[in-house]
């Protein structure tokens, strides 16, 4: 063995072994905050259940399952070893251990109980910080019961399974087991985000309700689970169809596996193109030509869940950036007390929170489930997709750079999450998608403005929300002014949209940390993201504020 060359010094140790939901306190507030009115028992045992799963997520050996998930992707064998067509996945069993623990802390059970919603959304939180890829079947699973209550035939069979704790990797008839995943399929090649655009056919059986596809699906989600919902022309237009993986009497569905997607990231969940050869058995959900109205509760959970991964993400890579910069030292000091460093992590601080309270914020509006909290989600939801999901990737490479060439290296972690980082901007709708959606909900057509839009009062419930920290700040005041003139401006609105919901997103954000965050958090945002004190890379907030508090605060103890 060579002689030892050097001693190492000065690496800081690895953020493992500390409770992920504890040391995070914009989200532990949050908690607090929307599930207090609830009494103190549901928020006690929701406090509990979250710090255990919380150290669990923060564990080492957490931390080698989402290694192992992404370092063993999942292969898919078409044909077993007779060469019978079995169209499996198999996935290694760090992606099974972490699945079965997010199921069995409720991530896919929001809808039975107080607070089900805030509680599963800081869940889903934490255990995205630990591997991102295994929240794609967590959410289509929980996202899959109110477009499943459209038919509450359907809904009596598969919400308690969707619903359920127990994990049970493997097909086999829904009646067989304790619990069942669920994907999607709605986008094809020649259409993606334009549904309506879709060729897949659905031809009806003489069973009510039951039809058979021919087509494809060229990205389907979470191709291993037990039942999708998918998107067909049926006689009577774009309708929604189960498609069970395995029928009640034990036979499989056609349902052939062309390949797995090799995707920049999200390496450890598998993606697949689908295809229907006319025998594929689905049953209808909702009215024939009603489709989309049918799957657009999924979608608006997914959604949700799209800025939750991200708003996870960025605080995991925050973590990672002030964890290195409070123990690494260089120039003479510590990274953490240099004017400069301190500026750039109270920057990415600042933008981690914001994302943080204002997903927690939207799965309170679920919980509250009033006729004003609808309509403000219905504006809010493609407002903070658009947002917090733009600016995800700048602020994990903003962190990942605090971490010098150490960042850059896989062993760090860095990597896997600057990959993972574009995903939730793309899924569930781009953002040119979200903008328009946006749109549509204020005035009917982007392309034709100027009349009442779907939704009448999605407006006045999110200016209404947004107006609830006037008065406390002259910078919101000012941009809350500034944004009633963009929506008054009617002229060339498509081609302004994402500077007006990107206007939206920012001053629901300032209104929601002016209400909740420490002074030193909201007086840096509102300089900063809506007083225009700002420039156009992290690190150049006003010297005159308390960053110092800031990046504190977002620290992680270990």
């Amino acid at each position: 063995m060579a002689a030892s060359t050097h001693t190492v010094t000065n690496q800081p140790p690895p953020l493992v072994g500390y409770d992920v939901f504890s040391a995070d306190r914009a989200l532990a507030e949050a908690v607090d905050r929307h599930l207090d009115p609830l009494g103190p028992e549901v928020l006690g045992s929701a406090r509990e259940e979250l710090a255990e799963f919380g150290r669990a997520a923060g564990s080492e050996q957490a931390r080698e399952w989402g290694d192992l998930a992404n370092t063993f992707p999942p292969r898919l064998r078409t044909h077993d070893r007779y060469g019978n067509r079995i169209d499996e996945v198999e996935f290694h069993p760090a992606w099974h251990r972490l699945l079965g623990r997010a199921v069995g802390a409720g991530l896919t059970n929001a809808w039975g109980r107080p607070g089900g919603h805030v509680r599963r959304a800081a869940g889903f939180f934490l255990t995205t910080q630990t591997e991102a890829g295994h929240g794609c079947p967590l959410s289509m699973t929980h996202a899959a019961v109110p477009a499943l209550r459209a038919d509450p035939g359907l809904a009596a069979v598969w919400e308690p399974l969707l619903t359920s704790r127990v994990y049970e990797q493997g097909l086999r008839p829904p009646a067989e087991k304790a619990g069942v995943l669920f994907g999607m399929g709605m986008t094809e090649k020649q259409g993606g985000s334009d549904v309506r655009a879709n060729t897949t056919e659905a031809r009806p059986l003489a069973e009510d309700g039951a039809y058979v596809l021919t087509g494809h699906k060229w990205f389907c989600s979470a191709p291993m689970s037990d039942g999708f919902l998918v998107l067909a022309q049926a006689p009577g237009g774009l309708s929604c169809f189960l498609v069970p993986r395995v029928l009640p009497d034990g036979t499989r569905n056609a349902f052939a596996i062309q390949r797995l997607k090799d995707k920049l990231g999200n390496r450890s969940n598998a993606s697949a193109e689908v295809e229907f050869d006319g025998t594929t058995w689905a049953r209808r959900v909702g009215e024939e030509g009603r489709g989309v109205r049918t799957i657009i509760g999924m979608v608006a959970a997914t959604r949700l869940d799209c800025v939750l991964g991200s708003a996870a993400q960025m605080r995991q890579a925050v973590a990672q950036a002030v964890h290195h910069a409070a123990y690494r030292r260089a120039f003479g000091g510590v990274l953490i007390e240099k004017p400069l460093m301190r500026n750039v992590l109270a920057d990415l601080a600042l933008e981690s929170e914001a994302a943080t309270v204002l997903g927690m914020r939207l799965a309170a509006a679920y919980d509250t489930d009033s006729e004003s909290e609808r309509a403000f989600m219905r504006i809010a939801v493609p407002v903070a997709k658009y947002w917090v999901t733009k600016r995800c990737t700048p602020t994990v490479a903003e962190a990942l750079e605090c971490l010098g060439g150490n960042g850059y290296v896989e062993e760090s972690g860095m990597p896997r999450l600057l990959r993972e980082s574009p995903l939730n901007s793309i899924w569930e709708g781009s953002g040119n998608v979200q903008a328009l959606d946006v749109l549509r909900a204020l005035w009917g057509s982007p392309h034709a403005p100027g009349r009442r839009g779907r939704e009448p009062m999605a407006l006045n419930a999110f200016l209404t929300e947004v107006g609830k920290a006037r008065g406390a700040d002259h910078r919101l005041d000012g941009a809350i002014r500034g944004m009633l003139t963009e929506l008054a401006d009617l002229d060339g609105i498509e081609g302004r949209a994402r500077r007006l919901v990107e206007r939206m997103a920012l001053v629901l954000q300032g209104s929601l940390l002016v209400r909740w965050a420490p002074s030193e958090v909201s007086d840096a945002f509102c300089a900063s993201r809506l007083g225009g004190d700002w420039g156009t890379a992290f690190g150049t907030l006003p010297s005159t504020l308390d960053l110092g508090a800031v990046v504190e605060r977002a620290r992680a103890e270990v």
